[in-house]
């Protein structure tokens, strides 16, 4: 009888993409794959060890799942990903009900892994980051129309609250040719929505080919059959290039949308993260970008209460986004992060402060996007089905103006029949609640 295996992936999509490698890995080697923990023989943690309340999270799920263990209801339980990447021998020492630590560079390795748990060992195995596999089989863990596809690993940017880099290593990207051999098996499979992710989108190609090349990888996926929305996450604001924008604009298949986490608008702010940037030029960026790609939706993410910064400093990012009205955004208090230039700053600020001021900036976007809704009442968008609500008695669905998992909703009544999970239909806008739109299915206006 074959071995029954479940996952539990947290944080970001780029790790949920490691996930559904492993899955594949773990499928490939006669595992058999199963939903219900208590079901399971094994049980692999994929966690995130990025800020510190995704590493609280992951090793709450760690205990949580240890019980289970220890009721006799999970045999082998495996962790993986950032937490285990990060803390290495120090997690496999604290956590001895974890049978199996394995660090990002040995997920090739994990079948293996678990076969010897289950035989008895305990398994402790690191590798050299660069090995984490980023071509293979996955078993896809979104809905048969959307997925993920991850053209890039690591990060150079080194910016100075970030552990990123320590946990994922440098950045390489992978050869176009395997990124597209990939994206025409996805859309063989049936995915509709493709969402490129990386910890750097804009910088793709680079060290391979010498210049940024995502405007080239995003004219070559255009030509695959099957694709009707390609979507642009993670990007980084020094490397918008004017031929990257230009295929945005021209390519109808690449929605208007594009994903720059920001995170200050203060120069000296900015500086001290190690990043680049200023209040004039990141507004004279969202300018030109909105000016070249007509209806764009601008969304990005800042930090607040980064070590040092001054009520003026934090004044001049509410500023920010008072000015440039972004369409959506999102933002989070700074996390001390150890084995980062930031965290070891001595002038930290009070965590209460951090999260007030999180608060306020998100207080401020908060009227932005309410007043963005109801600009939108009487347009026709349109939208991605993602199933039926029973309490509302709606269909709900995402317009091109929403990424999966982060953005609002679209909820709409229609007339017509077969409407399903994975269509795409025109809805008439007819209020907003909230950050939410409602509206009814209609016809897409003549062109």
């Amino acid at each position: 009888m074959a071995v029954k295996v479940g996952m539990v992936s947290l944080g970001c999509s780029k790790n949920q993409v490691d996930a559904e490698i492993l899955l594949a890995l773990m499928v490939n080697n006669g595992y058999e794959l199963c939903a219900d923990p208590e079901q399971c023989d094994v049980v692999i943690i994929n966690t995130c060890g990025f800020i510190e309340d995704a590493k609280k999270e992951s090793i709450e799920t760690i205990f949580e799942f240890a019980q289970l263990k220890a009721q006799g209801k999970v045999k082998v339980l495996v962790v993986t990903g950032c937490l285990a990447e990060r803390y290495r021998e120090e997690l496999a020492m604290e956590i001895p009900e974890a049978d199996v630590v394995l660090g990002i560079g040995k997920n090739t390795e994990i079948a293996k892994a678990v076969k010897e748990a289950l035989d008895g060992q305990r398994v402790t195995a690191f590798g050299d980051k660069a090995d984490l596999p980023l071509n293979g089989d996955r078993v896809l863990s979104t809905e048969k129309y959307s997925a993920y596809l991850k053209i890039a690993e690591g990060c150079d940017n080194k910016c100075s609250y970030c552990a990123i880099p320590l946990i994922r290593g440098g950045f390489r990207s992978r050869k176009m040719e395997d990124i597209l051999e990939e994206a025409r098996g996805l859309a063989e499979s049936g995915v509709k929505e493709l969402n490129l992710v990386a910890q750097d989108t804009t910088k793709y190609g680079q060290d391979l080919y010498g210049e940024y090349s995502l405007d080239k990888l995003l004219t070559e996926l255009c030509k695959i059959d099957g694709f009707h929305w390609i979507r642009i996450l993670y990007g980084y604001p020094d490397r918008v290039t004017d031929s990257l924008l230009e295929v945005m604009a021209r390519e109808p298949k690449v929605v208007k949308y594009i994903d720059l986490p920001l995170q200050h608008a203060n120069e000296k702010v900015l500086r001290e993260m190690n990043r680049n940037g200023s209040f004039e030029s990141l507004t004279a960026l969202m300018q030109r970008i909105r000016d070249k790609v007509p209806g764009v939706v601008l969304r990005t993410t800042f930090i607040a209460g980064f070590p040092g910064e001054t009520e003026e400093e934090f004044a001049q990012l509410v500023e920010f986004v008072r000015a440039v009205r972004f369409e959506r955004m999102g933002c989070f208090a700074y996390s001390t992060e150890e084995d980062t230039p930031a965290g070891e700053r001595e002038d930290q600020i009070d965590e209460e402060v951090r999260r007030h001021r999180a608060d306020l900036v998100m207080e401020e976007q908060m009227g932005i996007a309410f007043e963005l809704g109801k600009s939108l009442v009487g347009k026709k968008l349109e939208v991605l089905v993602e199933g039926y609500d029973d309490e509302q008695q709606m269909y709900v669905g995402r317009s091109y103006m929403d990424a999966p998992d982060i953005d609002t909703k679209t909820s709409f009544v229609s007339e017509y029949e077969d409407v399903k999970p994975g269509d795409f239909v025109w809805v008439e806008i007819l209020d907003s609640v909230g950050y939410d739109l409602i509206g009814r299915q209609t016809e897409p206006d003549e062109k």
